[in-house]
């Protein structure tokens, strides 16, 4: 189970901290990701890493990158997606993912079947 927190209305060029907490597995084992979708979008990949048998590196995407931080903490079995300088069209529904990453791959290229049920993130003045 994955649940998401940590959405809200920030101005631009703030800053948010996303969290998912996972339960029911061992968190260190999956790839993880965050994804988003804007109204009238498609969802998209924001960022991923790879698993403890396959850690590869963190994708960003270029949209993002320099600005969003993932990190994980599987001794607490937790999340993060650190937002900073955000923009408006940063505006979305952000949901985590995870992937049992069975092989080895590029981390934005797993199917990720386990997903939370999202957290809205408004960037507005």
């Amino acid at each position: 189970q994955l649940v998401e927190s940590g959405g809200g209305l920030v101005q631009p060029g703030g800053s948010l901290r996303l969290s998912c907490a996972t339960s029911g597995f061992t968190l260190d084992l999956y790839a993880i990701g965050w994804f988003r979708q804007a109204p009238g979008k498609e969802r998209e990949g924001v960022s991923c890493m790879g698993s403890s048998n396959y850690p590869g590196y963190t994708w960003y995407a270029d949209s993002v990158k320099g600005r969003f931080t993932m990190s994980r903490d599987d001794a607490e079995n937790m999340i993060y997606l650190q937002m900073d300088t955000v923009k408006p069209e940063d505006t979305a529904v952000y949901y985590c993912a995870t992937d049992p990453a069975l092989y080895e791959d590029l981390c934005n290229r797993y199917p990720y079947n386990t997903w939370g049920q999202g957290t809205q993130v408004t960037v507005s003045s």
